[in-house]
């Protein structure tokens, strides 16, 4: 059999919550060291709905209870891989801990509408293969360039609004020189959870230009950085 992985914290020694895992399957607390780990004995776990939103229970069971670092769903492998992979990576692990102890996850999602573009023309010459496979790297670069402008620009109006209250941030952008579409997570003390919606229903307010609708608290998914060595021997079925 193998386990299947939910979580790691510091601080937990027993599980008492009654919901059931992944397929079903009990929860148990598996000790590395001064290590836990949120742990399932399965042999497969099919990717299907009721899964996923087990594994998010029982993370957000934990996040309930103490600071964690969660495993993306699907983490499977034999208890020997897993104790391998958290002795040798335990100050990694520890220092994450560190980092997202007191900590929560904010997601915004931002349709940003950007004035001055100008707009390409409709009709185009005909090229030849050779110059269109130019063109087409060029606007690659291009298009590159953009991406991490637009993205530092988005970043600096957000940390211009939120400040201190932004412990870290993870984006992911669509770029367009009209409409960018951006996906943002804001790693948040949890005694400033009250200010920072605060200033996020400001930015709603003065700035017209961007529409923002926000969730959570979430544990930190976003900030885990977690990725297994083993990973082509984990999965899902």
């Amino acid at each position: 059999m193998k386990l299947y992985a939910y979580c790691l914290c510091a601080d937990l020694e027993t599980f008492d919550n009654e919901l059931g895992g992944v397929s079903g399957a009990t929860v148990q607390v598996l000790k590395v060291e001064d290590l836990s780990v949120l742990v399932s004995t399965v042999e497969v776990v099919p990717a299907t709905q009721e899964n996923a939103l087990a594994h998010a229970a029982v993370v957000r069971s934990v996040f309930a209870q103490t600071t964690l670092v969660p495993f993306r769903f699907g983490t499977l492998g034999t208890e020997q891989q897993l104790r391998n992979y958290v002795t040798s990576h335990r100050v990694a692990f520890t220092n994450k801990l560190a980092q997202l102890r007191g900590c929560v996850e904010m997601d915004l999602k931002i349709v940003w509408r950007r004035s001055g573009a100008k707009a390409t023309p409709s009709n185009q010459p005909v090229i030849g293969p050779g110059t269109a496979f130019l063109r087409a790297k060029r606007r690659e670069l291009l298009g590159d360039e953009q991406t991490a402008a637009q993205r530092a620009e988005l970043s600096g109006l957000l940390r211009e609004e939120l400040g201190s209250l932004i412990k870290d941030e993870e984006m992911e952008l669509q770029p367009s020189p009209t409409v960018v579409l951006a996906k943002v997570f804001h790693l948040v003390e949890s005694s400033k959870l009250e200010q920072y919606r605060e200033k996020i229903a400001g930015v709603v307010e003065t700035r017209r230009e961007m529409q923002v609708s926000m969730s959570g608290p979430w544990p930190p998914y976003s900030f885990a950085n977690i990725e297994l060595e083993f990973k082509s021997q984990f999965g899902v079925s």
